[in-house]
C-alpha cells in the first residue's frame, strides 16, 4: 500500500532539505546546488536566504561567487531572476526556455506583433559580444536598428530570447540599478548544454521532495510535465498527501519524524521553499497564503515550529544607524523569546553597525 503522509510530516521534509531544521557549515556554492536555484528577485534576499541556511555565512562568501564566476544571476525558474551556479544555469537555461518565451508573449506579445523574433536575437548577440550592456542601453541600441520599435519591449524580447546573465556588482548586496546583460555563454566561458527534464526533476525532489507534479510545475515554470514523471515512475518512490495526491520522491531521501523540532526562522522575499509548491498546506493555512503571497509579491516569512506565523519588513536608515524590524504576526506566539532572539541574529547580519529595534504587530 502506498504510504499517507500528513502535513506535518512534509513540514518536516521539506525544512530538513531546505537546510532549515539546522544550519548547515556547507560552503555557500554548495548550498546554492543544494536548492537549484536561489530566488534574486530582491537584491539582499539571497543573502539573507543563504543565512537562514548556513552556519557562519558571510556577505562575501556570496558575492565572491558571483564575481569568480563560479554563481550566476539570471532569469530562470518561472521566467523571475535567480542564483544559481554556473554549472546548472547551462543545462538549466535551456530546460526553462519555453516559459520564458511564454511570459515575454504575455508581456509584449501584443507589441511585437510581425517582428522577426529570430533576427531580433540575432541582433542583440552581435551587440552583446565580447561586451556588458544594461537592459535600456540594450534596447536603445537595438531601437538603431528598428527605429520604429519600442526600445523597452526590445529590450525585454531580447532578455527572453538571449541567453544573458547580470554580472556584479548588479544583484550584490545593497545595489541595484539598471540590469547588466552579458551573454551567458562567454561570462561563464563554457556552453550551453541540452538535458532532458530528467535531471532537473531529480534535483527539484531532492531539495524539495516528496511533491507532486503540479509543484515541480509551479516551481519550474514547466508545464505538462507528467509523461516526464511517467518514465521516471520505476525510479522513484511514491506517497499520498491527506487528500489523496500523488507525491513522488527519489529513493532513501530522508523523511524527519514529525516530531523533530523546528527552530524559528526568518525567510526573504520569495524564498525558494514558499514558492516551491502548487499546494503550501505543509507550510501555511490558505488564509496565511493570501497574507503572504500579494499578487506577484510573495513577502518575507516568519516560521515557528516550521510554518508561517508572519510576515516580516526591514528598514534600515544607513544613514541615521538605525534599523527597525516589523513583524506581522499571523497568530498569537507561545513562545516570544526565541522569535527576539533569532530577529536580533537577522538585524545584527542584515544591519551591522545601526542600533538594532524590533516590533511586533497584529
Amino acid at each position: 500500500m502506498t504510504r499517507t503522509l500528513d502535513r506535518r510530516t512534509l513540514n518536516r521534509a521539506a525544512l530538513e532539505r531546505q537546510l532549515l531544521l539546522e544550519r548547515s557549515r556547507m560552503p555557500a556554492l554548495d548550498a546554492v546546488e543544494r536548492l537549484v536555484a536561489i530566488q534574486a528577485q530582491e537584491t539582499n534576499m539571497p543573502y539573507i536566504g543563504l543565512w537562514t541556511r548556513l552556519e557562519g555565512f558571510r556577505r562575501d562568501d556570496l558575492t565572491g561567487l558571483l564575481y569568480d564566476r563560479s554563481a550566476v544571476r539570471s532569469s530562470i525558474l518561472r521566467g523571475t531572476q535567480h542564483m544559481a551556479s554556473a554549472a546548472d544555469y547551462l543545462w538549466v537555461r535551456p530546460l526553462v526556455e519555453e516559459s520564458l518565451l511564454r511570459g515575454r508573449q504575455a508581456a509584449f506579445g501584443g507589441v511585437t506583433r510581425g517582428w522577426d523574433l529570430d533576427a531580433l536575437a540575432a541582433e542583440a548577440r552581435g551587440l552583446l559580444a565580447g561586451r556588458t550592456l544594461t537592459r535600456p542601453q540594450l534596447g536603445r541600441a537595438l531601437a538603431e536598428r528598428w527605429p520604429d520599435r519600442d526600445p523597452q519591449a526590445l529590450g525585454w524580447s531580447a532578455q527572453a530570447l538571449v541567453s544573458v546573465v547580470h554580472p556584479p556588482p548588479s544583484g550584490t548586496w545593497n545595489t541595484g540599478g539598471a540590469t547588466p546583460f552579458a551573454l551567458a555563454e562567454e561570462w561563464i566561458g563554457r556552453p550551453l548544454a541540452k538535458e532532458s527534464p530528467d535531471r532537473l526533476i531529480r534535483r527539484y525532489l531532492a531539495a524539495f521532495g516528496p511533491a507532486s507534479v503540479k509543484d515541480f510545475q509551479m516551481w519550474s515554470g514547466m508545464r505538462r510535465m507528467d509523461a516526464a514523471f511517467e518514465e521516471l515512475r520505476p525510479s522513484l518512490q511514491t506517497f499520498r498527501d491527506e487528500g489523496g495526491a500523488e507525491l513522488f520522491d527519489l529513493p532513501g531521501m530522508p523523511l524527519p519524524d514529525a516530531g523533530v523540532p523546528a527552530p524559528v526562522r526568518f525567510l526573504p522575499a520569495f524564498d525558494n521553499l514558499i514558492l516551491a509548491y502548487a499546494d503550501r498546506s505543509r507550510m501555511m493555512t490558505d488564509e496565511q497564503r493570501k497574507a503572504v503571497c500579494v499578487g506577484a509579491l510573495t513577502k518575507p516569512t516568519l516560521l515557528v515550529d516550521g510554518r508561517v506565523h508572519g510576515v516580516w519588513a526591514l528598514r534600515h536608515d544607513r544613514k541615521a544607524a538605525r534599523a527597525e524590524l516589523t513583524v506581522e504576526l499571523l497568530a498569537p506566539l507561545a513562545e516570544e523569546e526565541p522569535v527576539r532572539e533569532e530577529a536580533a541574529r537577522l538585524l545584527a547580519f542584515a544591519a551591522d553597525g545601526a542600533d538594532h529595534a524590533l516590533r511586533f504587530t497584529r
